[in-house]
């Protein structure tokens, strides 16, 4: 296949707006800051007590103030996701300089990816329910229990009506609302989508985790987040949202908005294996890099960076680095490879933070460290220590979740800039 020709290619795809709800930070400047100078938001928890569990660390979003970005009146109605999740979906908007009119409003969607929903409020209708009975029930937590419910307040709050949905796909729930609200773009069914992720920390969502062994420390030793770390032993929660502004690239050109990056490429797959269990083999992720190349129409040899999945995890980091080994065998130069999540935690939606973090190093071209890699697990070229400044033209995000699904989504800024002056 010719480099040049893509699959699908009605229209092309830029991100033009960023906003983003994290634990490192409250919008994209702040974020970038603490992202590109190696900071970490783990720490002890505070919204809750963890003093009967075996881990106590994770990645809270503090000093979020959604005054700031959300009308009193719907505020009442919302819970904390759909907090996050409209002052990210504000942010992205004003950051790609667009106003919901009369005229657009039909045209402008969001696609919100969520892996668990509103794990507070669940457990508090429950609990209330199963204590208590459905006459004691607060009816405003009943809509809330909806996993759209974030993507229906946000949309309420910000007046589009346009495509409104919401995917729950595990730990790849933000990468592939991605790829359906590009897939929607290059269709034309849209002229803008809000697309992304969010999760929370609660306490019961918390327990869960602990229960299923997945956190850190899973083998005893100190409790941390060191992706791609031979030492590593298991993840940290987190929470926080992410979302990107997609439009067409005519569009942005009409508009005159100069695009972050564009977003190229997208490739889905799976492998078998148990609902809670990692892929131990690397065919699957090999595969569904190798299909989002193809959609690209890019080579394997033009990616200069990749986002990675790795959170810590024993199995997940390694089998991702065994098939970037393999992936790059052949090759002479190897791509720079970083993880967010000794960062800001594992969200299991965190997908949506890592493209606006993607979008931003290609922005500036730089490349965040690895935070808590000391003993790479194999010889690859991660960025370790400090950030690395570097024109990024070609970077790949990666999805892999835990029961056996993969996204990956090719980024790219070989678009013509002199487009927009």
């Amino acid at each position: 296949m010719d480099k040049n020709q893509r699959i699908d290619n009605a229209k092309r795809v830029v991100v033009t707006g960023i906003g983003m709800v994290t634990p490192l930070g409250i919008g994209k400047e702040e974020f970038g800051r603490k992202l590109f100078s190696g900071e970490t938001a783990i720490a002890e928890i505070k919204s809750f007590d963890t003093g009967s569990f075996p881990s106590h660390l994770g990645a809270e979003v503090t000093n979020f103030n959604p005054r700031d970005f959300i009308s009193v009146k719907n505020m009442r109605r919302m819970d904390k996701i759909a907090l996050m999740t409209a002052a990210s979906a504000r942010m992205a908007l004003d950051d790609a300089g667009i106003q919901i009119t009369q005229e657009n409003r039909d045209r402008v969607g969001i696609i919100l990816g969520t892996a668990f929903g509103a794990t507070d409020v669940t457990a508090q209708f429950a609990g209330t329910l199963l204590t208590e009975g459905p006459s004691f029930v607060n009816p405003i937590l009943v809509p809330n229990i909806v996993m759209n419910a974030p993507a229906g307040h946000t949309s309420i709050e910000l007046g589009f009506r346009g495509v409104n949905t919401t995917v729950t796909h595990f730990a790849v729930s933000a990468e592939t609302a991605i790829a359906y609200a590009v897939a929607e773009i290059r269709h034309g069914t849209a002229d803008f989508i809000l697309a992304g992720g969010v999760d929370i920390l609660s306490k019961f969502y918390y327990e869960s985790l602990t229960r299923f062994h997945a956190l850190s420390p899973q083998n005893g030793g100190q409790e941390v987040c060191r992706p791609f770390d031979r030492d590593r032993n298991g993840t940290i929660a987190g929470e926080g949202c992410g979302i990107i502004c997609l439009e067409s690239w005519e569009s942005a050109m009409a508009r005159g908005r100069k695009p972050y990056c564009e977003i190229k490429g997208t490739g889905m797959g799976s492998s078998p294996t148990t609902p809670t269990g990692w892929p131990e083999n690397t065919d699957g992720i090999k595969r569904t890099f190798s299909r989002a190349i193809k959609n690209a129409g890019s080579a394997t040899t033009d990616i200069q960076t990749i986002f990675a999945a790795a959170n810590g995890g024993r199995i997940l980091d390694a089998v991702e680095a065994e098939s970037y080994a393999e992936i790059f065998a052949g090759s002479e130069k190897k791509p720079l490879i970083t993880s967010l999540k000794g960062a800001t935690g594992e969200s299991f939606s965190g997908g949506g933070i890592r493209a606006c973090a993607l979008a931003l190093s290609m922005g500036k071209n730089m490349l965040p460290p690895v935070v808590g890699l000391v003993n790479p697990l194999r010889p690859l070229a991660f960025v370790a220590g400090e950030k690395k400044e570097m024109e990024i033209n070609n970077a790949a995000l990666a999805g892999i979740s835990f029961g056996g699904t993969y996204v990956y989504l090719i980024f790219s800024n070989e678009y013509h800039s002199a487009s927009f002056g």
